[in-house]
C-alpha cells in the first residue's frame, strides 16, 4: 500500500464517520450560536466577544479534529488494522502524514464554519488578518496533532472518547476557549500561558490591530511540538514492535 492510496483511503474513512464530523462540525456551531448571539454587543479581553469566542470555538473544533486522530488509531488497533498494516510496503512517514492530513482536513473546515459564523455575527477584519489569523491557528494545531496520534498507540479504542473528551476540555478550559479565562495571574495563569491552547485563542487579537504571538507563544509551540511529535513517533514504533 502506498502513501497516496492509504491517505485516500483515511479521508474516505474520516467523511464516512458521520457520528465524528457531527462532533466536531455541530458542536462548536451550536456552541458558538448560543453564546455568541445574546453576547455580541459585548466586550471580552480587549476585543468583541464574537470575535473572541469565534476565535474560542475554532479552536475547540480545530482540536477536537486532530486529537480525535488517536480515537481513530485506537479503534484500528483494536480491529487488528494496525497490525495488518505492517505487512504492507506503507513507510512510518506515510502513516504519520496520512493521519495528521486527515485531523488537519478536518480541522479546517471547522474553523472555516465557525469563521462564517463569525462573520455572520458581525466579524470583520481585513483579508491579511483573517490570512494571519487562520496561519497561526494551523501552526499551533501541530503539537495537537502529535499529541492525538500519540493518545492513539498509548490508550486502547475503549478508553479513547473519555480521553480525548477530557483532553479537549481541560485545554479549551485552560485556553479560555468558552469566554471566561479562569485566572489572569499567579500560579494557574502561568501554567494556562505554558499551553497551546491559550496562544491559539489568543489568535484573535491580530484582527483587532494587536501584534502576532510574542516570543513566548512561539516558544510554547515549539516546546509542544519538540516533545510530542518524538513522543508520537516513539510510542508508535513500540506500539506495533510488539508480536
Amino acid at each position: 500500500m502506498t502513501g497516496l492510496t492509504y491517505t485516500r483511503y483515511e479521508v474516505l474513512q474520516l467523511f464516512r464517520n458521520w457520528r465524528f464530523l457531527l462532533f466536531s462540525l455541530a458542536y462548536p456551531l451550536v456552541i458558538f450560536w448560543a453564546v455568541g448571539i445574546p453576547n455580541r454587543h459585548h466586550t471580552f479581553d480587549g476585543i468583541g466577544f464574537p470575535l473572541y469566542f469565534m476565535a474560542g470555538m475554532a479552536v475547540v473544533g480545530g482540536m477536537i479534529s486532530v486529537i480525535s486522530t488517536g480515537a481513530r488509531i485506537g479503534l484500528e488497533r483494536t480491529s487488528g488494522w494496525t497490525r495488518q498494516l505492517r505487512i504492507t510496503p506503507l513507510k512510518p512517514p506515510a502513516y504519520f502524514s496520512a493521519k495528521v492530513a486527515c485531523g488537519y482536513l478536518a480541522a479546517i473546515i471547522t474553523i472555516a464554519l465557525v469563521c462564517l459564523s463569525g462573520i455572520a455575527l458581525g466579524v470583520r477584519m481585513p483579508a491579511q488578518d483573517w490570512a494571519e489569523f487562520a496561519g497561526l491557528l494551523l501552526v499551533g494545531l501541530i503539537p495537537l496533532a502529535a499529541l492525538g496520534v500519540a493518545l492513539g498507540h498509548l490508550v486502547s479504542g475503549d478508553a479513547m472518547a473519555p480521553v480525548v473528551g477530557g483532553t479537549v476540555t481541560a485545554l479549551a478550559l485552560l485556553g479560555g476557549s468558552y469566554g471566561f479565562l479562569l485566572a489572569k495571574s499567579g500560579v494557574l495563569f502561568g501554567i494556562m500561558k505554558a499551553l497551546p491552547s491559550y496562544w491559539l485563542v489568543q489568535a484573535s487579537k491580530v484582527a483587532s490591530g494587536g501584534a502576532a504571538w510574542p516570543a513566548l507563544a512561539w516558544i510554547v509551540i515549539a516546546v509542544w511540538a519538540v516533545v510530542m511529535i518524538p513522543l508520537a513517533v516513539a510510542v508508535y514504533r513500540r506500539d506495533t514492535s510488539r508480536v
